[in-house]
C-alpha cells in the first residue's frame, strides 16, 4: 500500500515518471526502508528545498501507520543514466 502510494506520488512530481521505481527492504521486525529510485534531475524535486517535500511525504506515511504498525524510512536515490 505505501509503496504504491509513493510510486504514484513520485510519478506526479517527476519530469521523467517512466524511470521511477520503488523498492521495499525489510530491516527488522516492523521496520522497513522504502527506496525511491529516480533520475538524477528528479531527486531534487522529490526531496524539495530544505527537505520539505520528502518531509511532507513522510508525514503522509505516518498517517498510514494507523492501520499498519510498521515504521518506514524513506530514501531517494538517483539512477545512473
Amino acid at each position: 500500500m505505501v509503496e504504491e502510494f509513493l510510486k504514484e506520488y513520485a510519478k506526479l512530481i517527476a519530469d521523467r515518471p517512466e524511470l521511477i521505481k520503488v523498492e521495499r527492504v525489510s530491516l527488522g521486525e516492523n521496520f522497513d526502508e522504502i527506496i525511491v529510485h529516480a533520475s538524477k534531475s528528479d531527486t531534487g524535486r522529490l526531496i524539495g528545498k530544505d527537505g520539505k517535500m520528502i518531509n511532507a511525504i513522510k508525514t503522509v506515511i505516518i498517517g498510514c501507520k494507523a492501520k499498519d504498525p510498521t515504521s518506514y524510512r524513506i530514501t531517494v536515490k538517483a539512477i545512473e543514466e
